[in-house]
């Protein structure tokens, strides 16, 4: 793999992130429960959080141009449908960061001088990431 397709593969997280973004944010107009709809409205702000990260690591350290797309977002017509479908991408999200990272080790020696930080970077998304599943798997056993 090329810095250029790790560019590429960072910016389908980057549209994954914006898609989680906008879906947290229309799921929490949705939901009626305002443990729900607080926790959905955070999560989105950790998912904005993700994609500046996301940029940054492309822009700042890839030299690439980060993405304005957006991936394929989930709707949902109950509250529990809601916390599902999200709970379904958040594990799908951090499949393919974790992808990202296999990826990411097989090129350390070509990324010498942005290893470690796009590394810990991917890393520490992954772990917002399983505390989502963790807080949506919650609220669904509690609901």
């Amino acid at each position: 793999m090329t810095k250029e397709e790790l560019a590429k593969t960072l910016n389908q997280a980057l549209e994954l992130e914006h898609a989680a973004r906008i879906q947290y944010l229309a799921h929490a107009e949705q939901a009626t429960t305002p443990a729900v709809i607080a926790r959905l409205k955070e999560i989105a702000d950790d998912e904005k959080n993700h994609e500046d990260v996301f940029r940054g690591l492309i822009g700042g350290y890839l030299d690439a141009v980060p993405s304005m797309g957006m991936a394929e977002t989930h709707t949902a017509k109950t509250e529990r449908e809601i916390l599902e479908v999200n709970l379904d991408d958040e594990k799908h999200a951090v499949d393919v960061y974790l992808g990202i990272l296999d990826k990411m080790r097989e090129m350390k020696e070509d990324l010498k001088y942005e290893y470690l930080q796009l590394e810990h970077e991917v890393r520490h998304v992954i772990q917002d990431e399983e505390d989502h599943i963790s807080e949506l798997k919650l609220l669904l056993e509690r609901g």
